[in-house]
């Protein structure tokens, strides 16, 4: 793995992106400089809203799925110079975010029309590890565009298609995934951090393949930003092996039916 040093949204600023949103997605990103490995994605994926917030003048943000566990913490957001809403579809999950946040109940793969949804609110909506979750994805990205500000960003952090670990968890029914989970990871526990039955609706690393779904939605520009490897397979011997030589080949050859996480960033 290349080793890549942390970027700080401050020192995004002074760089040449503008302020007025002049510049492309594909601009910001390549400033970015993303590694190829999935440890960057986690790493970085906050320094990247802050930086996309900071860099296109995006200050009304709103975290999909974001619950008890919000990226942000209130003293961050008030020092970004943010207003924050936290989204969730469940109102307990809500309940325990944060109180000094606007909280926001909906689906966002279901009826806008719903009570408390407003549309073109929104400069930046952002989520991590949701989007596998939604049944429907194609309807997920068009209400995003619908509660977006013309000139506004979505960005989803998801695991993508086809990577090994994603077709078994398809594969397998959902008891036996549940119990093979808590099993491999004791933290997981349903109160703190449970697993949700996962659809992988157009949860993609390939951009060709998402693009034209996006611009539907009602996107004018679309990015995919791929990354490899994972650590599923760390306490499996002989599969690590083989499955980390599968993403490093994949990864080289920009084999992105192979991904296994990806930012898919939009603007409206």
């Amino acid at each position: 793995m290349t080793h890549v040093e942390p970027i700080s949204a401050q020192s995004m600023t002074d760089d040449p992106v503008s302020k007025d949103g002049a510049t492309s997605l594909g601009a910001f990103f390549e400033q970015m400089k993303p590694d190829v490995h999935s440890e960057w994605a986690w790493d970085h994926y906050k320094p990247t809203i802050e930086a996309l917030s900071r860099s296109f003048g995006l200050t009304r943000l709103v975290e999909i799925g974001g619950g008890r566990d919000p990226l942000f913490t209130p003293a961050e957001a008030e020092q970004l110079g943010i207003e924050l809403t936290i989204n969730d579809i469940s109102a307990e999950e809500l309940r325990h975010a944060p109180v000094e946040f606007k909280k926001a109940c909906f689906n966002v793969a279901g009826d806008l029309s719903e009570e408390g949804v407003c549309k073109g609110e929104y400069d930046l909506a952002f989520s991590r590890m949701v989007f596998e979750h939604v049944e429907d994805g194609r309807r997920a990205w068009g209400n995003l565009a619908e509660i977006l500000a013309p000139g506004g960003v979505a960005i989803a952090f998801v695991p993508t298609l086809y990577a090994l670990p994603y077709l078994a968890n398809m594969a397998i029914p959902e008891a036996l995934s549940n119990r093979i989970v808590k099993l491999l990871y004791p933290h997981r526990t349903d109160d703190e951090d449970p697993k949700f039955p996962a659809h992988y609706s157009w949860t993609y690393g390939d951009e060709g393949k998402l693009r034209p779904m996006l611009e539907t939605a009602g996107f004018r520009e679309a990015l995919v930003v791929p990354f490899w490897y994972h650590e599923y397979f760390e306490r499996i011997p002989v599969v690590r092996q083989i499955d980390n030589l599968v993403n490093r080949i994949a990864a080289e050859r920009d084999w992105r039916f192979l991904t296994t996480y990806a930012y898919i960033a939009a603007r409206k």
